[in-house]
C-alpha cells in the first residue's frame, strides 16, 4: 500500500531528467510563535553535574521537588520556513535562536535563487561557505537549513523525510525515555523508573546529579542511584546514565567499577568533547559502553573518535552536527566500526526519520527527552508522542509538520 502511495506520486511529478526545472529558492524566514500552556512550577527541575560544578559557588544546593498549583504560563518557539519561486514551502523547527541569527545575516543572503532540490550540492557549498563552518552556531545555521530543505523535497515528492532516505526499516521506532529534569532522590527516581516502565519504556537515561566536587558524599550518591533504579525496574529494562562533561577520568573509573554488576547501557559525556583520550582510557577501563557525540560536529571529529576505539554509541545531533545530510554519512561512518548510532535527542523529527530509514543495528534507538516534550511541539498538530515507547511513522509529506492556529495567541518575524 506504501509502494503503491509512493510510485502513484512520483507518476504525477516532471520526468526525472537533467530538464527538470529547478526550484529556486525566493524566500527563507523565520516566525516566532507564542502561547500559553498549563505548567506546574518547582517539579522536574533537578540539575545535573556541570564542569563548573567543581566551583563551591557555582554548585547548585541540594534538590528537591517543591511542586506548587499549576498555572499558566508563557510558551514560545521559533519556525523556520522556505519557499520556492515554483509555490514549494519548507518547514522546520523549533529551530535555536543563535542558528537563525546566522541564517538570516550569513546563509539567507547566500541561498536566495539557489534550487531547493539540489540538497547535496548546497549542503557541500554552505559547509565550504565560511571557515567556520565545521562546528558551532554555522554548522548548526545549516543543520537547520538542511533540515528545512529535506522537508521541502518532501513534499515536492509527496512522500515522507524517511522515504527519501531509503524507506523504513521499521514501521515504528523506539525511544528511549530521557528524564532529564525528574528528581534523582532515590524513592523518587524508583517511582519513576516504574512508572516509565510500565508506560512502555524499556529503555530509560538517568541524569547523575554529583561530580568530583561533591567528593566520595556524591560519588555514593551516584552509585545508589544506579543501585536504585535497577531494582526498581528489574533486569529487562535499559538503563543509560548521562554526566554532562562534569566528571575526570579517575571519578569515572571509580564510578564504572562499582556499578558495573548493574549493567549501565552506558556512561555518556563523562568528560568535555576536547578529552578524546579520555573517553578512550575510559572505554578501555570498564565494561560498560562509552557514549558521546551530542558535542561533536560532523563525519570527520565521528571518524576520530571512532578511530581512536574511544567510543561504543555515537549521539550525533541533526540540529547541531550539519542537518539529516551529514547524520547518515556520520551512519555511515559508524557502520564501519560497528558501532551505534543514537542521536540526541534536543529535537525528534530530523532524527527520527534518520532512524527510521536506517538498519536497526546501525540506529537502534531515538531519544525522547520526556519534560522537555511536554511543550517542545506545543503549536504542532501532530505532536510526537511515543506510544508504548514507540512512535509511530507517518505518511505525510516531509516531516509531516503542520502549525495548530488555535494554539497560537501571537506570532511576529524573528528579530536578531
Amino acid at each position: 500500500m506504501q509502494r503503491r502511495h509512493f510510485l502513484t506520486a512520483l507518476s504525477s511529478l516532471p520526468a526525472f531528467a537533467a530538464a527538470t526545472p529547478p526550484e529556486k529558492i525566493t524566500s527563507i524566514s523565520h516566525v516566532n510563535l507564542k502561547g500559553k500552556r498549563q505548567s506546574t512550577p518547582g517539579q522536574d527541575n533537578q540539575h545535573q553535574v556541570q564542569a563548573n560544578h567543581i566551583y563551591d559557588e557555582l554548585r547548585p544546593k541540594p534538590y528537591r521537588d517543591n511542586p506548587q498549583a499549576p498555572r499558566e504560563a508563557n510558551v514560545s518557539a521559533l519556525y523556520l520556513t522556505i519557499k520556492t519561486a515554483g509555490g514549494l514551502e519548507g518547514l522546520y523547527g523549533p529551530i535555536d535562536s543563535e542558528a537563525a541569527r546566522v541564517v538570516e545575516a550569513q546563509l539567507k543572503p547566500f541561498l536566495i535563487g539557489k534550487d531547493a532540490l539540489a540538497g547535496e550540492t548546497l549542503y557541500d557549498q554552505m559547509y565550504r561557505w565560511n571557515r567556520h563552518a565545521r562546528s558551532s552556531h554555522p554548522l548548526m545555521a545549516i543543520s537547520a537549513i538542511d533540515n528545512c530543505l529535506w522537508d521541502l523535497r518532501g513534499r515536492y515528492f509527496k512522500t515522507p523525510v524517511y522515504r527519501l532516505l531509503g524507506g523504513p526499516t521499521r514501521l515504528s521506532v523506539e525511544a528511549y525515555g530521557s528524564c532529564l529534569g525528574f528528581s534523582v532522590e532515590p524513592e523518587a527516581a524508583a517511582r519513576k523508573a516504574a512508572e516509565l516502565k510500565a508506560q512502555g519504556f524499556r529503555n530509560q537515561k538517568w541524569f547523575l546529579a554529583y561530580g568530583p566536587g561533591d567528593g566520595v558524599t556524591g560519588l555514593n550518591k551516584n552509585v545508589e542511584l544506579v543501585r536504585v533504579l535497577r531494582q526498581a525496574v528489574g533486569d529487562d529494562v535499559q538503563l543509560m546514565f548521562d554526566a554532562y562533561m562534569g566528571w575526570s577520568l579517575d571519578y569515572a573509573i571509580a564510578w564504572a567499577k562499582q556499578v558495573e554488576q548493574f549493567r549501565p547501557r552506558w556512561i555518556e559525556e563523562a568528560f568535555p568533547p576536547d578529552k578524546l583520550e579520555a573517553f578512550a582510557d575510559l572505554h578501555k577501563a570498564t565494561s560498560i559502553p562509552v557514549a558521546a557525540g551530542e558535542h561533536i560536529y560532523g563525519r570527520y571529529e565521528a571518524n576520530r573518535y571512532l578511530n581512536a576505539r574511544a567510543l561504543s554509541v555515537l549521539q550525533s545531533d541533526p540540529e547541531w552536527c550539519g542537518g539529516i545530510s551529514e547524520l547518515v554519512k556520520i551512519c555511515a561512518v559508524a557502520s564501519l566500526y560497528d558501532a551505534q548510532v543514537i542521536p540526541h535527542g534536543h529535537s525528534v523529527h530530523s532524527a527520527l526519520h534518520v532512524v527510521a530509514a536506517q538498519s536497526p543495528a546501525t540506529c537502534p534507538l531515538v531519544e525522547f527527552l520526556i519534560t522537555k516534550m511536554r511543550s517542545y511541539y506545543h503549536f504542532e498538530k501532530h505532536q510526537l508522542t511515543p506510544v508504548k515507547g514507540m512512535i509511530e511513522l507517518s505518511d505525510r509529506p516531509g516531516f509531516g509538520i503542520e502549525i495548530d492556529p488555535a494554539k497560537v495567541t501571537a506570532s511576529a518575524p524573528f528579530q536578531p
